[in-house]
């Protein structure tokens, strides 16, 4: 496909709708791919931003795990609140954190993000379990429990996870 001028991240955007209750599937990436969380320091930083509940509010991230240079998430969307707008103050945010931290991770974020709506067929929990084992999959930890960028709504206050193991 040949992209003109005014086409990109923004035209991909063009006919998408964002509907508070909605669960959506979310990726975004590192500006050029960047592996800045492999760094623990800044992967710890964003990550406590990511599990704040302020910081998805009026939406909820329902699970998320942080890659070396990406980060999948499960978000309900909020009312009057648009899938834009919830990613833009995630990024804004953790972008102005890991800069205050090291001056060298700047930009933090590429330019964009995908998303996929979750259909009423499909499990959230399923979908968070799927998200959340990422890192096994990629070979950087044996079990999810092995990995320390994760969150999920689904755990108990013993830090275990259901159907997690």
């Amino acid at each position: 496909m040949i992209m003109t001028s005014g086409q990109g991240h923004h035209s991909l955007r063009i006919g998408r709708r964002s509907f508070a209750g909605q669960v959506y599937l979310l990726t975004t990436v590192t500006y050029l791919r960047r592996p800045y969380f492999l760094d623990a320091d800044v992967a710890r930083l964003v990550a406590r931003s990511l599990s704040s509940p302020e910081r998805w509010f009026p939406s909820r991230c329902l699970a998320w795990v942080l890659m070396p240079d990406h980060w999948h998430g499960l978000v309900e969307l909020g009312d009057d609140e648009t899938l834009a707008v919830a990613m833009q103050r995630m990024k804004g945010v953790t972008a102005r954190l890991t800069g205050i931290h090291d001056r060298q991770v700047k930009p933090l974020w590429a330019k964009g993000f995908h998303d996929r709506a979750l259909r009423r067929d499909e499990s959230v929990r399923c979908a968070a379990r799927h998200i959340v084992a990422n890192p096994v999959r990629a070979g950087l930890a044996e079990t999810v429990k092995d990995y320390p960028y994760w969150d999920a709504c689904f755990m108990d206050q013993e830090g275990a996870v259901e159907g997690f193991d």
